[in-house]
């Protein structure tokens, strides 16, 4: 007989290899037959609703590894939910107006010049959607359940009435206005920018310091004197109307030479350091608020500019005066309105000087600088001229640098409702905490939104001028626009004219002969997706508003989180979310921001047709996804090692659970053995800590908690020492069945608590197990903490056996080092124990030789030669008995039996009663 084959070796057509990237499309393709979504809708409709609200990624080009972050955190927390006892349906979305559209379609030699706007815009949104078809395929590559078929698009006529309607409700409240003011303008996109539209980089700047002849001196100076400002944009000095003080400041006359000077007097070292004063002594001093209204020349346009007071002049930096020009700076233009100074900018759309800037007139506002520069110093102006590099705001679309320039706007007046939404900010929970100081802080800070971009290709701004050039926004005009939009898509706006646009029969006193027009300009982007709450969460049937989560980059408390809780609190005076969950940046293995040309940008697509997208999401859940995160070709390779520790423990327990048939063989908890009972306990403790971690959006303690379950609990001890049961023990044996009750409880407890994080692998293992009646493992639900009798007598008396077999086995370690045995079921043990405890646990486990897996263990009273450790001594030698020819332990009963000479008394019987 060849004793092989007595043995129950396990058995499963579940693979070792994964195979990801070709199994993953397929199993892809059978969700999509399956309808899995909506079979999962059905089946948990009726249960309390949790809302994750999708912020909706732009429209432009294959995902990167932040969009890939970003979706499958989503998954994880949507496919908890809906296993957990809640109905949560998702809905993704995408952001498709905007200047990246546009830009895209001039690379493609669109000729915008050669069409109508409806014509482009048209155009536009063919582009968008084609976009959104590419994104969407990708998505779903990634194994992200969602209504794919039925996703929310900005430019969808719905979503624009909606928005539409939300501008309408914050015009009625008095929130909407036009008005002239410096804003950020980016002239390579010839369009104001919002706050949230900004980045900072680096930018290489003149450093000047330019003198101001006094002109009208009054009763305090001389009129020989000269104020001294300092600037980094010397575009803004044909802008100049101004010179502003701090009314505060002491001020020092400084006689340089036969020349004198005006500096605040704390400047007085540090910038006679800087202009390599020699011989200077200050001759006088005053308070700022004493030159109020004083008269300085320009120092080469025959024009006064006028000595302020100003509370934003500092000593920081400068000379501690501020040139002042209302047309280029938000508190030059504050402080400029105080004091009746005209709007003066001389910039037009493109960045480019006008005729209001005599001399400079056609010159791009960067490369007038130079010569800016040379008139002042031919004037004798120019004091000092250096270049320093310093963070600089820049339009995060076109990566340019933006200027501020006074522009007539549409603004939403986020301080007439700012208290508001701070309140709402306190109230709400953030995942992780700081965020709420964040966002709190600028919106704290935050004044006015520009709203209005000069662009083509978004929402119009439903405004239209009376004859006189009055805004004209109804209740009724409103309304009417939005209908007509959601009839007929924004296009109309300017394919009809409009009084075409206007109710039937709408008269207004602004035109006494009925002749309007329109607002031309467009809705800047943040409010289209801003409005979502309304377009998405209101009008959408299956959700509701407010959502439980929005989950974005920490980008977006500038962005999305922003203008959504702006434009919500001002329509309905609550948040749209209850919790705000932020992530980081995905950077390379160093560390560094991904950057073709640096050449280190991972992207998704790769790493799900070279390891899966399981691959992927383990990652995902493996990282600190509230800081940034770092990912590269090794760092991935840890995580496929993790996944092969995971796949292979389940293989192994599903192998021994070929014969296992859970309606007859399962075991009752109090008829387990006890070591077996103990797993039960370590499984309930892991099903509650993975709970609460998913509940807390902690997925890497999910993963963490999960993975140490299968490599240290499993796999270096449960599933080690259980194969001299599983394996050669009969197949009805009590000892045997009781194991495979826990192996199961074990597999369908961790494939459903996994399934969120490998969606794909926990399908591929849910059709391995025996028994299963739902077609699906997302149609079922997470394994819930139950008690195990005697719990804490369990867990007291095995964890000290834990601690214990630790000892062992670095006793067999050493044992093997030294050559006393090499595999440890040559062993055979010798163990005294230190305490009573430690005595009565080890006498009373019986087969206590198969969990330290050696051939033999006898509990003695003492042994000079043991090894000491702090529960036991033990002493290790290589048993004196032949090895079983079967379960291959070394045994003194081999050749007992006659008819199975090389078996032990074990073996021989079950061979003889089976086999």
């Amino acid at each position: 007989m060849d004793y092989k084959d007595t043995l129950l070796m396990p058995k499963t057509e579940f693979p070792m290899r994964g195979n990801l990237p070709n199994k993953e499309p397929k199993m892809q393709e059978k969700w999509d037959e399956q309808n899995i979504y909506q079979q999962v809708q059905e089946r948990t409709e009726g249960r309390p609703l949790f809302i994750l609200h999708d912020g909706p990624p732009y429209a432009n080009g294959d995902l990167h590894m932040g969009h890939a972050l970003n979706k499958v955190l989503k998954d994880f927390i949507v496919k908890y939910k809906s296993m957990s006892g809640f109905h949560a349906p998702y809905v993704p979305g995408w952001d498709t107006h905007g200047l990246p559209i546009e830009q895209a379609l001039a690379k493609k030699k669109v000729n915008r010049k050669k069409m109508t706007i409806a014509e482009f815009r048209q155009k536009c949104a063919e582009y968008a959607l084609k976009q959104v078809d590419n994104q969407r395929t990708q998505f779903k590559q990634l194994g992200v359940r969602g209504d794919w078929d039925n996703p929310y698009i900005t430019l969808e006529k719905e979503y624009e009435a909606a928005q539409i309607e939300v501008f309408g409700e914050m015009a009625k409240k008095g929130y909407i206005y036009k008005g002239l003011k410096p804003v950020y303008w980016s002239p390579s996109s010839e369009s104001a920018l919002a706050e949230a539209e900004i980045e900072y980089q680096d930018k290489r700047s003149a450093s000047i310091y330019v003198a101001f002849d006094v002109k009208e001196p009054g009763e305090l100076l001389q009129g020989d004197e000269k104020f001294i400002i300092w600037t980094t944009t010397p575009w803004t000095i044909p802008a100049n109307l101004a010179l502003a003080l701090h009314p505060d400041l002491t001020y020092a006359v400084v006689k340089v030479d036969n020349t004198k000077y005006i500096v605040a007097e704390e400047m007085v070292e540090r910038v006679g350091e800087t202009l390599e004063w020699e011989n200077k002594e200050v001759v006088q001093t005053f308070k700022g608020q004493q030159a109020e209204h004083l008269v300085a020349k320009h120092p080469f346009y025959d024009r006064d500019s006028l000595v302020i007071l100003g509370d934003h002049v500092t000593t920081e930096s400068g000379t501690g005066l501020v040139h002042t020009a209302p047309g280029h700076g938000e508190d030059d233009f504050i402080i400029g309105k105080t004091n009746g100074l005209d709007v003066l900018c001389p910039v037009d759309e493109k960045g480019v000087f006008t005729d209001e800037a005599p001399g400079f007139e056609g010159l791009f506002y960067d490369a007038a600088n130079k010569d800016i520069t040379e008139k002042l110093e031919e004037v004798g102006a120019l004091l000092k001229l250096d270049f320093i590099t310093h963070s600089y705001p820049h339009d995060w679309r076109t990566k340019k640098p933006t200027i501020f320039r006074a522009t007539n706007q549409w603004f939403a007046s986020i301080k007439d409702f700012r208290e508001d939404i701070l309140a709402e900010v306190n109230r709400i929970n953030w995942v992780p905490k700081w965020g709420e100081t964040r966002l709190y802080n600028m919106v704290r800070d935050r004044e006015d939104w520009c709203i209005s971009r000069q662009r083509t290709w978004g929402v119009p701004i439903p405004v239209f001028y009376g004859e006189d050039r009055t805004p004209i926004i109804t209740d009724e005009t409103i309304q009417h626009v939005s209908d007509l939009f959601r009839e007929h898509g924004s296009n109309i706006w300017f394919e009809w004219d409009a009084k075409d646009l206007l109710p039937e029969g709408f008269t207004s006193e602004h035109s006494p002969n009925n002749t309007y027009t329109k607002e031309l300009d467009i809705m800047d982007v943040w409010f289209d997706s801003g409005s979502s709450h309304q377009g998405v969460l209101k009008e959408r049937p299956e959700l509701q508003r407010p959502a439980d989560v929005y989950l974005e980059g920490s980008d977006q408390y500038r962005g999305w989180f922003n203008s959504s809780i702006s434009t919500a609190v001002a329509v309905t005076g609550k948040s749209p979310f209850e919790t705000i969950i932020s992530h980081g940046f995905a950077l390379d293995g160093q560390g560094r921001k991904m950057s073709k040309s640096v050449g280190n940008v991972v992207v998704p697509d790769k790493i799900m047709k070279q390891y899966g997208a399981d691959i992927l999401r383990l990652w995902v859940a493996s990282v600190d996804y509230q800081a940034d995160v770092r990912i590269s070709d090794e760092i991935i390779k840890q995580s496929s090692e993790g996944y092969r520790k995971i796949r292979n423990t389940f293989r192994f327990m599903l192998g021994n659970l070929a014969d296992f048939d859970p309606t007859k063989d399962t075991v009752k908890d109090e008829d387990l053995q006890e070591v077996d009972q103990y797993m039960e306990v370590r499984l309930q403790q892991l099903i509650e800590k993975v709970t609460k971690a998913y509940e807390a959006y902690d997925f890497s303690t999910v993963y963490q908690t999960i993975h140490n379950f299968c490599s240290i609990e499993l796999s270096a001890f449960y599933l080690d020492f259980a194969k001299d049961i599983l394996y050669i023990e009969a197949k009805e044996n009590p000892s045997r069945r009781s194991i495979q009750t826990v192996y199961y409880d074990i597999v369908t407890s961790l494939v459903k608590l996994l399934a969120p994080i490998l969606s794909h692998t926990a399908e591929e293992i849910w059709a391995h197990i025996p028994n299963t009646t739902a077609t699906s493992v997302q149609l079922t639900d997470m394994p819930v903490a139950r008690e195990i009798a005697n719990k804490e007598q369990l867990q007291t008396k095995w964890d000290q056996f834990m601690a214990v077999r630790d000892e062992v086995l670095k006793a067999l370690e050493e044992a093997r080092a030294e050559k006393v045995i090499g595999k440890s079921l040559e062993a055979k043990l010798q163990i005294v124990a230190k305490d009573a405890e430690t005595k009565t646990l080890l006498t009373t486990i019986e087969d206590i030789h198969q969990l330290f897996i050696v051939s033999e263990v006898e509990v003695v009273e003492e042994t000079p030669t043991a090894k000491d450790f702090e529960h036991v001594a033990v002493v290790v030698e290589k048993h004196s008995g032949e090895k079983c020819e079967r379960c291959w332990i070394s045994s003194n009963t081999i050749g007992e039996d006659e008819e199975h000479p090389t078996l032990c008394t074990r073996c021989a019987t079950v061979v003889k009663e089976h086999y």
